[in-house]
């Protein structure tokens, strides 16, 4: 198979590899589509505790594809279907995964963009943060997943404060739904406005999204005595400093929302099925980039620079 290697930093190859053997328990897809995690610019930029070269495919996490063959004890997966992957090799012709951390797409659809993965990981992050009706949420950070998570956040009643360094993201993170929109930039002013908006109560909900320092930050100057402080971005360059002072004076509650648990991350997928289908989470606006294999370079760079009008980058896979 045709597979893109990450052979040293800033540097994919694509090479022909043998496909890897098949267990018992596991499918193997064709790569439709795979996702370009923000999470996969550290070991792409490089890094001390990197080993390269990568294995084929890596770290591409967030594929879909069909289904072309499955192992001799799986059950419930069949040729054909197409499904979404909790798996590692992504950035691949083929990619393989066990039969018990895929869902199926239904064939309705097929005409909407779907990444399992990721939509996953914002639904969890949502089911931990608590929400309450008419509460004020703010979203630290308008990515990919900050933009998942103030559609969701708003789905459920509440009051969404979007915060970002991009004009362009918080605007669109109004038309999906926030009632607030504030740029970063000068943490007083920000206060204030945050202040204003709650009646100096401040957010009892904070989802930090961007993966940060000064995000972080941030994130929690604005949380509210006795409020939740979800950690979603991820934080992958080295040590963090927290006000650890602020943490215990508003008795704050930290909740690191990445899910490593199998069975909950495939109900996440499973749930973000049927967002997709009711309409709650729509993804049109928020996939702005396609890349063949063969330019995933320059789809890394994408997600590097942040061009105008980026969200969210994706590798097509072979035809």
């Amino acid at each position: 198979m045709q597979a893109a290697r990450l052979v040293a930093p800033r540097t994919f190859e694509i090479q022909e590899v043998a496909l890897p053997p098949l267990g018992p328990n596991e499918i193997r897809f064709k790569v439709e589509l795979c996702g370009i995690c923000a999470s996969n610019l550290g070991p792409w930029r490089g890094a001390p505790w990197f080993t390269y070269p990568f294995d084929p495919g890596a770290p591409g996490h967030e594929a879909i594809g069909t289904v072309v063959e499955t192992g001799s004890a799986v059950q419930g997966v069949t040729a054909a279907e197409r499904v979404a992957a909790l798996s590692q090799n992504g950035f691949a012709e083929y990619d393989r995964a066990d039969a018990g951390s895929v869902v199926t797409i239904p064939a309705e659809l097929r005409s909407r963009p779907f990444l399992g993965e990721p939509l996953a990981c914002a639904v969890n992050v949502i089911k931990r943060a608590g929400l309450r009706e008419g509460d004020w949420v703010a979203v630290v950070g308008l990515g990919f997943l900050g933009m998942l998570l103030v559609q969701l956040a708003q789905a459920h009643g509440t009051r969404v404060i979007a915060l970002s360094s991009r004009p362009e993201s918080l605007r669109l993170a109004q038309q999906l739904g926030a009632q607030a929109a504030l740029e970063t930039g000068d943490g007083t002013r920000i206060l204030e406005r945050v202040n204003a908006l709650t009646s100096g109560q401040l957010c009892p909900v904070v989802i930090e999204a961007a993966g940060y320092q000064s995000t972080l930050d941030l994130a929690a100057e604005i949380t509210g005595v006795r409020g939740r402080l979800l950690i979603a971005g991820y934080h992958q360059d080295g040590p963090r400093s927290v006000n650890l002072q602020l943490w215990n004076w508003r008795g704050l509650d930290v909740i690191n929302a990445h899910e490593r648990d199998q069975a909950v991350y495939v109900q996440g997928m499973r749930d973000a099925l049927e967002l997709i289908a009711n309409g709650t989470l729509r993804l049109n606006r928020l996939i702005t980039h396609y890349v063949a294999m063969s330019d995933l370079n320059q789809g890394f760079q994408l997600v590097e620079a942040r061009p105008g009008g980026f969200v969210k980058a994706v590798m097509v896979g072979p035809r």
